[in-house]
């Protein structure tokens, strides 16, 4: 069951890390498919649910990002959840092309073991 308690007010309670980032994982929502894991700031999220789709926060360029802005392999935000202990997230979205920068499908293609 859904939390009741308004967006504006779960937003402000996010444990953000020493940096103000938080981790995204990214899920397929068509067929559950998790396909990146991305870092979110509170400027990052709330832009994420005013537009409609996921912006991120890159570490290594140190800038807002939004998927698919130079490959046009895009993505529309269709929900965005936060975990139990306030200090992650779950964005599910329709991913238009390849998620992995590589051209995978999906970042997670190196299996450690299976």
């Amino acid at each position: 069951m859904a939390n009741q308690r308004p967006t504006a007010e779960l937003v402000q309670g996010i444990c953000w890390n020493e940096q103000g980032l938080a981790p995204a994982i990214v899920q397929e929502e068509e067929n559950g498919k998790v396909l990146m894991l991305a870092w979110v700031s509170q400027q990052s999220l709330e832009l994420s649910l005013a537009e409609g789709r996921p912006v991120y926060w890159s570490r290594s360029r140190k800038r807002l990002w939004r998927k698919g802005e130079t490959s046009g392999n895009t993505q529309q935000l269709v929900s965005a959840w936060l975990d139990c202990d306030s200090d992650a997230l779950l964005f599910r979205v329709r991913q238009k092309g390849p998620a992995c920068h590589t051209g995978a499908p999906d970042c997670f293609f190196n299996a450690l073991r299976g």
